[in-house]
């Protein structure tokens, strides 16, 4: 092998180890974080992970947070050549949301675990996230915040509680402000925890929440038709035995972000007025509904949009809320014209 030969695979390894080095999960501490509701959550952590290269001025980043009970560890597979978003041209801060298990949560927290944990809102994960960005890896703007499900919704929450912070905004199958029909699937979701005599006031040992995550996300995530079209009843009875073995999402953080999804409204500091939240925000922004999302109903974000004079792309398959991954290329390639653009 030739000296040049093996510069170039010296070279082409440290890349590999520097990649890979910031695709690692990271932690920064917060300290005692003052939520909106006045209390506090104690010994505060986010986590986040990196991809892609800081340019000079930094102005090519992208913040990204996670979905509900989604980590960053699951999202990752949204950057790349094959995601929504390329680290080739960005660099990508995917930031794990509070109560998904990775950033505080009630199944990590020393201080505060279970449901000594306080309740949060959509606008308590932005404001985490603002402050690691400003506080902890100086980043004091973004070229776009994007997000997909609960991640869209803290993405309308960054338009308004920070209008000056990014250039750009794409919230997927968000909300600013959850539909009544959405209401009821998360209050649905908390019921059938606290209902279960396993759950024992969140002092459980049996995860409570593992056979309703299953039954509802088989039974919301899909549009009836597609549902139908992609599965038989034998599968659907195996998948439901196979959720009954297996651990499950934590309960407890399960209650704390549909607590949050359920109060989120963004006009809440506007007085009630989404007009004024709308009047509010200065980034461009292209806002993606899926036509038949079960789960997070399209028609706020599509009114939002309207008051925004922003355009729409809407996802027309039977996929229901998994129209974006369902829909994938089509969804990159608009996200990518508009980032550019």
């Amino acid at each position: 092998m030739t000296i040049r030969s093996c510069l170039g695979a010296f070279l082409v390894f440290l890349t590999t180890a520097a990649n890979a080095l910031a695709q690692e999960q990271k932690f920064a501490d917060l300290g005692d974080f003052k939520l909106v509701s006045g209390e506090v959550i104690h010994d505060c952590k986010v986590g986040y992970r990196t991809f892609g290269k800081l340019n000079a001025d930094k102005s090519n980043v992208i913040v990204f947070p996670t979905w509900a009970g989604g980590t960053t560890e699951e999202l990752q597979g949204d950057v790349g050549p094959k995601g929504l978003v390329a680290d080739s041209d960005y660099y990508v801060i995917l930031i794990d949301a509070f109560s998904n298990g990775v950033s505080s949560s009630p199944s990590n927290s020393v201080k505060q675990p279970h449901m000594k944990f306080p309740k949060i809102a959509i606008r308590d994960m932005v404001n985490s996230q603002h402050e690691l960005l400003t506080k902890k890896l100086g980043i004091q703007r973004a070229n776009a915040v994007m997000g997909v499900s609960m991640g869209g919704m803290q993405t309308f929450q960054w338009m308004v509680s920070y209008p000056d912070f990014m250039d750009k905004a794409v919230p997927i199958v968000g909300s600013p402000h959850v539909a009544p029909y959405d209401v009821v699937l998360w209050r649905i979701n908390i019921d059938a925890i606290e209902t279960n005599p396993a759950w024992n006031h969140g002092d459980y040992g049996d995860n409570p929440s593992k056979l309703v995550e299953s039954e509802i996300s088989e039974l919301l995530l899909w549009s009836p038709s597609e549902y139908n079209r992609t599965h038989n009843r034998e599968q659907v009875l195996e998948t439901l035995a196979k959720a009954a073995e297996a651990p499950g999402k934590d309960a407890n953080n399960k209650i704390r972000q549909s607590e949050a999804m359920m109060a989120l409204d963004v006009s809440d500091q506007f007085g009630g007025s989404m007009e004024k939240a709308a009047a509010a925000v200065k980034a461009k922004v292209l806002v993606i509904v899926a036509r038949q999302d079960h789960v997070v109903t399209p028609q706020p974000a599509i009114d939002f949009a309207a008051l925004l004079h922003a355009p729409i792309l809407t996802l027309d398959s039977d996929c229901g809320h998994l129209a974006p991954s369902c829909e994938q290329p089509k969804v990159a390639a608009a996200i990518a014209d508009f980032l550019k653009n």
